[in-house]
């Protein structure tokens, strides 16, 4: 993938997470505060603690640090997958979440 294919694709990735918590805060009583500086997005939940979702470009990778850990995404043609398993970014994103939030939230593309 060139370089700004990966831009391409990681961009509207970080898009649909955006779009995902204004849905979020919309349709339940989940509080879940993003912010975006560049290519990172924080959430934030009501228990302070934070997911942290940032770009790598130079490895054409998306990042995400949750209190599960950290994890390395690299798109495979399909989907954002987990590197080092098999995980896809936006259920291991809606996983996550949900531990952190104390309640179901789903992400999606």
């Amino acid at each position: 993938m060139t370089d700004l294919e990966y831009l391409d694709r990681a961009e509207a990735l970080l898009a649909s997470v955006e779009a995902c918590c204004d849905r979020i805060n919309e349709r339940s009583d989940a509080d879940v505060d993003n912010q975006r500086v560049g290519g990172m997005i924080t959430l934030s939940f009501e228990d302070r603690s934070q997911i942290v979702i940032n770009l790598q470009k130079p490895l054409q990778e998306v990042w995400l640090a949750a209190r599960a850990g950290g994890f390395h995404y690299k798109f495979d043609g399909q989907a954002w997958r987990d590197s080092k398993g098999s995980g896809e970014f936006f259920a291991d994103l809606s996983r996550y979440a949900s531990q952190q939030a104390g309640q179901t939230l789903l992400f999606s593309s």
